[in-house]
């Protein structure tokens, strides 16, 4: 099984899974918002023009996904900009 890659951006608490090898700055054609009621929180399923989810992104991601799985996510935090 392939591994998965993830993203992780601490500052506004939201991770992205990548489903399929190579489908980072893939085309996503449909997103799909799942309840957020029903998972409380807001969780996104991206999906490419196949119809094939290829991603998954999660708000709050401190509080639905394991801290082992952050812990090993690549960082996409932007530095903070001066207002300079």
């Amino acid at each position: 099984m392939a591994q998965l890659k993830v993203t992780y951006d601490e500052a506004v608490n939201a991770a992205y899974i990548y489903l399929r090898p190579g489908s980072e700055g893939a085309r996503v054609a449909r997103m799909y918002a799942c309840d957020p009621i029903g998972v409380d929180g807001m969780i996104n399923l991206d999906f490419d023009g196949s119809g094939r989810l290829v991603g998954v992104e999660v708000l709050a991601a401190r509080t639905k996904l394991a801290p082992e799985l952050l812990a090993m996510a690549e960082d996409v935090t932007e530095p903070e900009q001066s207002g300079e």
